[in-house]
């Protein structure tokens, strides 16, 4: 099976827009689990399903950008101009009041639309997307807080806060941070199976929620007395 290409754009975004996404995407990597079969059993069949990933973290130039919400800076690995063709590009958020992606990045966003290939956004990565011209016409939601003023200042999209995220043909779009990760885990069940998902959130002692915010995505666990527990169930201690 040949790797999934995966870009993000880098600017000045929210850090965790990317970087959960990117983390849940990385823990159910056929890498990663052969990593974690280091510490705990991971079935030999769950393995074989996990998909392999290559990052590519895509600057207007390869010069590192200072993430001023968590004062994190990123060192692009690509520029637009080299970077293969990716089966998905991920779009953060930053301030919709403010938002000035470079050309060069706002064209690979559309370029990315108009080939089919998935475009996934968090928070407000969605607005980013429509300053670009690459959502008029489309279902999409943002981060809630903020849809008032995103909706007047991008009306050509058809702004909707119905569901956590919405599908719209190849445009997903999350409604905030962990909702992107939400989503992002909702891919990976529906592309690679539960067993893939519930082991790459064990990995990150994370559990998902559906598309309505609730937490349905696996099934609850009791202990003897019938109280709930953690969903996760961990190695015991020697």
């Amino acid at each position: 099976m040949a790797p999934i290409h995966i870009g993000t754009l880098v600017f000045d975004y929210q850090a965790i827009d990317i970087i959960g996404p990117c983390d849940v995407l990385n823990s159910a990597s056929k890498k990663l689990m052969e990593g974690i079969k280091q510490y705990t059993p991971v079935d030999p069949n769950t393995i074989a399903k996990a998909p392999e990933i290559v990052f590519h973290h895509i600057g207007e130039t390869l010069d590192p950008v200072l993430l001023l919400t968590s004062n994190i800076t990123v060192v692009p690995t690509a520029t637009p101009d080299d970077v293969p063709p990716l089966d998905i590009l991920i779009v953060g958020g930053d301030s919709p009041k403010y938002t000035k992606l470079p050309p060069k990045l706002q064209k690979l966003i559309r370029d990315q639309v108009a080939s089919g290939r998935l475009l996934f956004t968090t928070c407000t990565g969605s607005a980013v997307v429509a300053a670009a011209g690459a959502l008029d016409g489309r279902r999409a939601t943002v981060n809630n807080l903020e849809i008032d003023y995103i909706s007047k200042t991008y009306p050509k999209v058809k702004w909707t806060t119905a569901k956590k995220w919405i599908v719209d043909g190849n445009i997903w779009t999350g409604s905030g941070a962990v909702a992107g990760m939400d989503m992002v885990a909702h891919w990976v069940k529906e592309n690679y199976g539960m067993e893939v998902l519930a082991t790459a959130c064990l990995s990150l002692d994370y559990e998902p929620r559906d598309q309505d915010g609730l937490f349905t995505v696996f099934p609850p666990r009791f202990d003897e007395a019938g109280n709930r527990v953690s969903t996760h169930a961990f190695p015991s201690k020697a």
